[in-house]
Parts: C-alpha cells; structure tokens; sequence
C-alpha cells in the first residue's frame, strides 16, 4: 500500500504533546535502556517494538476496566488499548529522535459485521538507515493475533477484509486521532468503553 503523509517535514513526527509526553522521566529511562542494548537504529525500533507489544498488556485480554490515555500513563501502569499503546511507542521512539506517525484501520469489532466496527490504531516510523516508512501494530499478540517487526513485507495484527468493509488507511499522522483521544477522556471504564463507546471511522 502507498502511504500517505499529514506532512512532508520529518521533525514534525517528532514534536511532544499531552498524549506523546516522551520526556517523562520514565520514558526516558525506558528510551535510554533500549537505545544503549541496541546495536543499530532498526534494533533499536525493534526493541522499543517489541517492549510496547510484549510487555504492556492490552487492556480488553486482561479485561481491565482501567483506562490510560498518556504514554507516561500506559507505561506506569503497564496497560493500554491500542490507542494508548501506539502512543507509548511513539513516544519511545520520538525521544531518540527517530519520526513515528500514527496510522489506524476500520476493523469489525468481532469476527463479523454483525458485531459493529471500531478504529484501530497502528503506528508509522521512519527509518533513516533505510530512507523509509514501515508499519508496526504493537497491539499485542494473542491467539490468532500475531504481528512482528518487519521491515520488508508488513505483518501486522490484522489482515484486512474489504469484502467485510473494512478498511486500510493510508494516513500517517502526527498526532492521535482527537476521536481515539476524545474516547479515552469521555469513559471510565475500558471494558464498557470497547464493547460500545469506540470510533468506527476516521
């Protein structure tokens, strides 16, 4: 798929707001710890990748009804959906000064139609090693979720299903979606707030 940009200008996937608060000292100490074990950039992607997937745990698979919307937030408490999460990446990953965007697919919010649709968000980074864009869905792998690093052919959490409307954005953004953010502010409970309160569309 040919990716589309909000801007042309790099440092703009760089810049710091409310939700990306990557010079939180908890972020910077995470950031430093992964940066000092890699040994290139793209190691260094890849394992703030894999930290944010692997190690904060989606909220809905621990039915948590705890919501976090900062990535100082998802980090304290180790949890997140996919709107928190992708922010906690970026936010590692723009304190290193390598420019990550926000991406988001329209999915079925169960396996079919029947079940309603919700936006789902991914992020973008860009690797200067390799002058290019790649796509990481740091969701969090389950049984019949499984994404990894890729730098060539994307594998990401969830193939999309046309014939089932969903739908593959070719954005990338500097900042989250203000409905993802918007969701987040307006519930108190995330398990209340997936079942019925998430986006459906950009």
């Amino acid at each position: 798929m040919i990716l589309t940009h909000e801007s042309l200008q790099l440092e703009d996937y760089l810049i710091e707001s409310e939700e990306v608060d990557y010079t939180d000292p908890a972020i910077q100490i995470l950031a430093n710890t992964l940066f000092l074990e890699a040994k290139t950039e793209v190691d260094f992607v890849q394992k703030a990748f894999e930290f944010v997937r692997d190690r904060i745990s989606h909220s809905w698979d621990i039915q948590s009804s705890r919501i976090t919307r900062t990535a100082s937030e998802t980090l304290h408490f180790r949890e997140g959906i996919c709107y928190a999460k992708s922010g906690l990446l970026c936010a590692i990953l723009r304190s290193k000064g390598i420019p990550t965007g926000f991406c988001y697919q329209r999915l079925t919010l169960g396996d079919t139609p029947d079940t309603g649709y919700c936006l789902h968000a991914l992020n973008a980074v860009y690797l200067k090693s390799l002058d290019k864009w790649i796509r990481l869905d740091a969701r969090g792998n389950k049984v019949g979720v499984q994404a990894e690093f890729a730098i060539d052919e994307e594998k990401l959490a969830f193939p999309i299903r046309e014939h089932y409307d969903e739908v593959d954005y070719a954005g990338i953004y500097i900042q989250p979606n203000k409905k993802t953010i918007d969701t987040l502010k307006q519930h108190t409970d995330c398990i209340q707030m997936i079942l019925h309160g998430l986006p459906t569309s950009l």
